[in-house]
């Protein structure tokens, strides 16, 4: 992926200089067990796993208590950091411009990068929830150790799927701005958990589009794209498909369970968006055949 000497985006915080820590729920400190118990519950039932944390420890609402220090941007020497400002960057320019032609207004979001734990208007983020997107303050939150998984773990190496990972947080706020994200939210409760999770997958998988759509117009308008890295992004989506993961962890293959959709169709969203750079393209509420 060509980035360097792009801009990189004036809404990036650093925190990692700040340090990680032990999160702390309603005043009781959380195990690591217990984290892992709250992550896979919530990766298999479709539930976020900061509402379980708060309900294993006998909490309310989560309550974030991490010391943090002021944000600061990431240092000049820092190239991963300075990577992840570019893509954010260029997501920026490319929202802006489809909001533009459609006569909406993109409110850009913030990319706060962390270590260990951060605290969140969404209750506190964990490195082992993977990047995620916070509605309730517009905030993308990642841990750079996450790549590391990514490359080694999953077996998803490359800049572009780095990119492409952020691009996916970045279309969860492009469904906060459109006011999808809320009529899905406003569901929970009212239907199923099966049902709640295919609405879970439908909302992931438009993120996917929204992924696809920013690298079409990317492409169109800077040419960032070297060989192989469409490949890369492809190969990112195949290996964090509900199935793939459920697979690497030893346990059956349950489609009921899935909440981000399977590896086909991660690839197959993501490369909707990429073939056609159309918003209206990417609606899967609609769509018979995911």
């Amino acid at each position: 992926m060509k980035w360097e000497g792009n801009r990189e985006s004036d809404n990036v915080e650093d925190r990692r200089s700040v340090g990680g820590g032990m999160p702390v729920f309603g005043g009781r400190s959380i195990g690591i067990g217990t984290i892992v118990i709250a992550l896979l519950g919530g990766w298999a039932l479709g539930i976020n796993p900061l509402t379980i944390l708060s309900l294993l420890s006998g909490g309310g609402a989560p309550t974030a208590q991490v010391q943090q220090g002021p944000a600061q941007r990431p240092p000049a020497d820092d190239t991963m950091g300075r990577f992840v400002s570019t893509v954010l960057a260029d997501t920026e320019d490319v929202w802006q411009a489809v909001f533009r032609q459609g006569g909406g207004t993109y409110q850009q979001p913030r990319l706060v990068l962390f270590r260990g734990a951060t605290p969140t208007a969404c209750g506190t983020g964990q490195a082992a929830m993977g990047p995620f997107y916070c509605p309730a303050d517009q905030k993308v939150y990642i841990d750079l150790g996450f790549y590391e998984t990514l490359k080694s773990r999953l077996g998803a190496p490359g800049d572009f799927a780095q990119a492409y990972v952020i691009a996916h947080e970045v279309g969860h706020h492009v469904q906060n701005q459109l006011g999808i994200s809320a009529k899905v939210d406003q569901m929970r409760g009212r239907v199923s958990q099966a049902e709640y999770n295919a609405l879970s997958v439908r909302l992931e998988l438009q993120a996917d589009c929204f992924a696809g759509v920013w690298a079409h117009h990317a492409q169109n308008a800077r040419q960032i794209l070297e060989q192989g890295d469409v490949e890369e992004a492809m190969n990112a989506a195949a290996k964090i498909g509900d199935d793939a993961l459920q697979r690497s962890s030893g346990g059956a293959v349950v489609p009921e369970s899935f909440t981000h959709g399977s590896s086909a169709q991660r690839q197959r969203w993501f490369n909707n968006g990429l073939q056609n750079g159309n918003v209206k393209g990417c609606d899967t509420f609609s769509s018979r055949n995911l």
